[in-house]
């Protein structure tokens, strides 16, 4: 069941500290100022034209298209795994999620139930990259604001994730691991791969999240810059169809893990009656930069949870589904041991005539780091989507930072787009 943060536990902040919006009368007397791309906390992809009134933000219109890679219509040229290789790349924080949530709606499509094994090891690696993506958004939050030290440490346990990503893929930053019911290739090592993921979340990530939370809750400075800022009320975060720890962060009981479950956070994922793993969801009430921070870092918390439950519980058997209708690549032994397996192998992988899927309509979605990512999958039965329509919870979510921003000093525009945690790859279409 979700629970409750407290975000002014261990430090009350004075009043004179907290901002004042109700005192702002706008005067009329305004001027323009670009903030970004160049920018430091935009990244080089985010601009912002912003009507300032002295020092406050009198409006704020967002410009996108800085990071434009037409990665939806790229999808009518690419097969179902061909595919893979640009999803990954809408979300660069955390792409192996993207990988897992876009073949959980192809599944859906071709009617696919992957393997139990499959299953365990894209809920690890899911939770792993929430985790990956948590910690870059925290710790470049507090770089904006002048946080420094966090930053670094953050980093630098993201490295962890990324050695385990090119120990499974090959491929640290992109790993692109996920096909058509199962993945590129199974475990080159179980005990090793074991080892690394218990190694982090055993002994080095718990002490990084408590050193990122003191530096959080027990930092002046960040917590006069951060709360109170941004607010998003609880029926404004579900007018605008905002989701993930934005949500949350203003009381919204919403994860797809657990409303619309799927994976390991399903009843009875491998067939057999396996309880869903247990987490909680973290909320908070006040909607604010601040709590938006504290939510992120406990979904680390319970992100580690779930992974402690199924790494000592990842079942024997294949990682590919090899069913009927050769939706799924054969294994290898069968491409050079047999010619059935050879001519489905170029079938997929090599010709026109290997997909034909269901003349349908399939949206499949899945809770990333950032909120809720779906795809929309129109299928005309041939090798190639016929169209592919993303929700990418940034573009979402980046729609409120007018609505957040206006009424504040011009330095709290650096606050609000930290906490959004903006993907620009995720905003241009």
């Amino acid at each position: 069941m979700p629970y409750t943060l407290r975000p002014d536990q261990g430090f009350q902040l004075d009043d004179e500290t907290t901002p004042y919006l109700e005192e702002y009368v706008d005067t009329g007397d305004r001027w323009t100022l670009n903030f970004g791309p160049q920018h430091p906390a935009t990244h080089t992809t985010l601009r912002l034209v912003l009507q300032l009134d002295g020092e406050r933000i009198a409006r704020c219109t967002p410009h996108i298209g800085y990071l434009h890679s037409g990665f939806e219509k790229l999808a009518e040229a690419l097969d179902y795994n061909q595919y893979v290789t640009i999803t990954s790349r809408m979300n660069y924080l955390s792409p192996i999620a993207n990988d897992i949530a876009f073949h959980h709606a192809v599944e859906k499509l071709f009617n696919i139930d992957i393997t139990p094994r499959c299953k365990v090891l894209r809920t690890i690696m899911a939770e792993l990259s929430r985790i990956q993506d948590h910690l870059l958004c925290v710790g470049a939050a507090g770089l904006d604001l002048g946080a420094f030290t966090g930053f670094l440490f953050m980093f630098n346990l993201r490295e962890k994730i990324y050695d385990i990503c090119d120990f499974i893929a090959g491929q640290r930053y992109h790993p692109d691991w996920t096909r058509v019911g199962g993945a590129m290739q199974d475990l080159p090592d179980e005990q090793i791969f074991k080892n690394m993921v218990k190694r982090f979340i055993n002994e080095e990530l718990p002490t990084a999240i408590d050193d990122l939370e003191s530096l959080v809750k027990r930092n002046r400075i960040f917590i006069e810059r951060s709360k109170g800022i941004g607010i998003l009320t609880h029926d404004e975060c579900i007018n605008w169809g905002v989701s993930g720890p934005l949500a949350r962060a203003s009381g919204v009981k919403r994860d797809l893990r657990k409303d619309e479950p799927y994976l390991c956070y399903a009843d009875n994922w491998d067939g057999q009656g396996a309880k869903p793993v247990e987490f909680k969801v973290p909320l908070a009430e006040d909607g604010d930069a601040y709590s938006r921070m504290l939510v992120r870092i406990e979904e680390m918390r319970q992100s580690r949870e779930i992974i402690r439950q199924l790494i000592d519980n990842i079942p024997q058997g294949p990682i590919d589904v090899f069913a009927d209708g050769k939706m799924t690549k054969p294994r290898k032994e069968d491409v050079y041991g047999s010619i059935e397996g050879l001519i489905q192998h170029f079938e997929l992988i090599m010709s026109n005539r290997g997909w034909k899927p269901p003349v349908a309509e399939v949206y499949g979605a899945h809770e990333t780091a950032n909120g809720e990512l779906g795809f929309f999958i129109v299928s005309d039965g041939g090798p190639r989507p016929w169209r592919v329509r993303t929700r990418p919870p940034t573009f979402i979510n980046y729609q409120t930072a007018p609505k957040m921003a206006e009424g504040h000093m011009l330095a709290d525009i650096v606050a609000v787009i930290g906490s959004i945690n903006v993907v620009a790859a995720e905003l241009d279409r």
